[in-house]
Order: C-alpha cells, then sequence, then structure tokens
C-alpha cells in the first residue's frame, strides 16, 4: 500500500519502536479530544499505517473495523476499546511474560 507517511518515520511507529496500540495512542490529545467520535477519528487517521509487528502493517481503518463503540468519553475508554478489538482480531501482538522469564528451575 502506498501510505500517506512512512509507517516507520516519526509519524508512524517511530522507526519500529512503537507498535500497534501505542502508534494509534499518540494519534490522541487525552486533554483535548475527548469526548471522541469513533467515526470522525477513522476519517481523519484512516490511511495512516500502523505497525503491528516488524513485518505487518496495517491502516488505522482495519483496526477500528472491530471497534463497536461510537465515541469514547476518556483516555481510558478508549484504550479499553481498541486494545479488545484488536486483541479479538489478531492484530495484537504481545507473546505474553512466559517469552520473557527463564526457567529458574
Amino acid at each position: 500500500m502506498d501510505w500517506p507517511h512512512d509507517p516507520d518515520g516519526e509519524q508512524g511507529s517511530e522507526g519500529r519502536r512503537k507498535y500497534g496500540h501505542a502508534v494509534v495512542a499518540k494519534k490522541v490529545d487525552e486533554d483535548e479530544d475527548f469526548p471522541l467520535s469513533r467515526d470522525a477519528f477513522v476519517a481523519e487517521y484512516g490511511d495512516d499505517p500502523i505497525r503491528i509487528d516488524s513485518e505487518r502493517v496495517v491502516s488505522l481503518r482495519e483496526v477500528f473495523e472491530g471497534v463497536d463503540e461510537e465515541e469514547f468519553a476518556d483516555f481510558v475508554e478508549f484504550h479499553q476499546a481498541l486494545g479488545r478489538a484488536m486483541r479479538e482480531n489478531d492484530l495484537w501482538f504481545y507473546e505474553g511474560a512466559d517469552a520473557f522469564v527463564r526457567d529458574r528451575a
């Protein structure tokens, strides 16, 4: 896809330092943007690239296809709905604590 900006640039995933939820969250101003309309947010940022993991980039529009809520009262509500939709639609990249803890037996 021809992205409106580099998925790994400062407007995207900051050189692959940020993935998924973090990339979406930095598009929101917690003090200024709420209540936030899902449709208005997607209309403004829908074509922006969201790096899911080291190999996959999808549009913000694709991430929000699984978000049922039409409006978010605050940042916490926004984060919860987004995280739920990402996990349900295989867009959540997290290996779990077990991947980072060695067996101490």
